[in-house]
């Protein structure tokens, strides 16, 4: 039997897209005669219904911090090549990789991760596939950036200026992908700019 772990509109981190959204709809799912819901899913507004294990409550996520945000910039993403089923080899030899489009699979399991449909794969192949290999090294170059702002945070003065302005512009980029908000000494210096 399962319970309800989440409320409607309660704001929750949806960890196979790795963004936060808040639960539009508890939806139970029932069995006759048994009387409570074998499983509940959650719709968040992001197309798909997500279940319990795939959803971290925002008090929680702050609780260990520290510990997410080290989860998310270790993680390892990868290409899989999946078959296209509407297309064979043979009808799309203008493809980098004839048959199969790409996804990225962003969860260890090897089933959350990116992927676009088959018609926008087959317009302009090329981009796709620059995209993919983007989103694969998205955790890698993470890593890189947070380096780069802590070796920056803790010898300012050993920067010449024009990495000391580019550290300025990776802090941002991660304020953004933690969802941290700006100083108030960021946000009017943006403002002067």
């Amino acid at each position: 039997m399962a319970k309800a772990l989440f409320h409607k509109n309660q704001r929750v981190f949806v960890k196979p897209v790795g963004t936060y959204a808040l639960v539009e709809r508890v939806i139970p799912h029932w069995v006759k005669d048994v009387p409570e819901p074998l499983r509940v899913t959650y719709d968040v507004g992001l197309g798909r219904e997500f279940t319990g294990g795939e959803l971290v409550s925002e008090a929680k996520l702050h609780e260990r911090t520290g510990q997410s945000e080290r989860d998310l910039g270790s993680e390892e993403w990868r290409i899989f090549r999946m078959r296209n089923r509407w297309q064979d080899g043979e009808s799309s030899c203008h493809h980098p990789y004839p048959g199969t489009f790409p996804v990225v699979m962003t969860d260890d399991n090897d089933w959350g991760g990116w992927r676009v449909p088959g018609a926008e794969y087959d317009r302009d192949p090329g981009k796709i596939e620059h995209q993919a290999r983007m989103i694969m090294n998205a955790p890698f170059m993470l890593r890189q950036i947070r380096a780069f702002v802590k070796f920056a945070s803790e010898q300012p003065q050993d920067l010449p200026d024009e990495l000391a302005e580019q550290a300025k512009e990776f802090a941002a980029i991660l304020r953004h992908i933690y969802q941290i908000p700006p100083k108030q000494s960021d946000t009017v210096a943006v403002a002067a700019e």
